[in-house]
């Protein structure tokens, strides 16, 4: 009987070191993203699909207010550092502020946010 729970126990642990394995691979795939740099609160107070402007966008962001992007599908990315200390993304978006943008880099999911790691990111062609 001995052996029997310590044949379940291995199991288990093997199969959840495999569920573990395939979280942190799925982190590792470099995603592409489409949409808007704005700032994180009108994202959410004024629940806009676009910015108003860049110039608007930019003073948010001067002001304190993270920039995130919101893609076209209505998802907020929150741009993210990988590095340790972490480094704010605002001075690297603020060209980008109120624009159309195609991003891309690891995207990571936690309590329902997604935020995103950028490897690469350019404007948008205009006339989308």
């Amino acid at each position: 009987m001995l052996i029997h729970k310590k044949v379940q126990c291995l199991i288990l642990t093997v199969m959840m070191l495999t569920v573990a394995q395939g979280s942190l691979q799925s982190q590792d795939k470099v995603t592409t993203i489409k949409g808007y740099v704005l700032d994180s609160a009108c994202a959410f107070i004024k629940n806009l699909k676009k910015p108003v402007s860049s110039d608007c966008a930019v003073a948010c962001a001067k002001g304190g207010s993270p920039l995130v992007i919101l893609a076209d599908d209505g998802t907020i990315y929150w741009p993210i550092s990988n590095a340790m200390p972490a480094t704010g993304q605002n001075q690297r978006l603020m060209k980008f502020a109120g624009q159309s943008v195609t991003a891309s880099g690891k995207v990571f999911e936690k309590g329902g946010s997604k935020a995103i790691v950028i490897e690469k990111i350019e404007a948008a062609p205009t006339g989308k």
